[in-house]
């Protein structure tokens, strides 16, 4: 898949659209951080953060920060823990079944190394029952296996393989894990 430039030095109505949806995403954000965990009002704002685009049985806990709520898909049954950081505007799926831990950073856009002001962007996908640990970071175009384990602190930088258990900066696989 090929990178998606998006300029930041000229005004387009895409940009525009980017930022306004960015204003949507930071205001929200702020106001889930500031809410009463587990209310009717908690669960409405993270349904309006994503636009419904969250499945049943999901939970987002709190301190989530995420720049492009509109980009992001998420599946049925999906833990997202504490501290989440996500600059998703090249796109984030997440699957059914999925546990995210405390203080994980995905992200799906990088700038280009030249052109500071350049967006490079891919879209990330984390396929079932995948388990991200605490302190991951996952980078932009990767796509995670379905029942992958990626280890805590680990950097991940190109796609990892269905059931296998990744680790380390950067991550590698270290082992493969029998799911029935």
């Amino acid at each position: 898949m090929e990178w998606e430039r998006v300029d930041l030095r000229v005004m387009t109505p895409e940009l525009e659209a980017t930022w306004e949806e960015s204003k949507r995403s930071e205001q929200l954000c702020f106001r889930i951080n500031t809410t009463m965990p587990e209310t009717e009002e908690y669960n409405a704002l993270v349904k309006e953060l994503f636009k419904g685009n969250i499945g049943e049985g999901s939970k987002v806990r709190q301190g989530v920060h995420i720049n492009m709520g509109d980009h992001v898909k998420i599946g049925n049954h999906v833990s997202i823990m504490y501290n989440f950081v996500c600059m998703s505007r090249g796109g984030l799926t997440i699957e059914d079944n999925v546990s995210i831990a405390a203080n994980t950073q995905i992200l799906t856009n990088n700038h280009d190394e030249k052109e500071h002001r350049v967006l490079l962007c891919k879209p990330v996908v984390i396929r079932k029952n995948a388990w991200i640990g605490a302190g991951a970071t996952i980078l932009p175009g990767v796509t995670i296996g379905e029942n992958a384990i990626v280890g805590a602190a680990a950097v991940v930088t190109k796609d990892v393989p269905a059931n296998a258990v990744v680790v380390g900066n950067p991550a590698r696989v270290l082992k493969t894990v029998d799911v029935e």
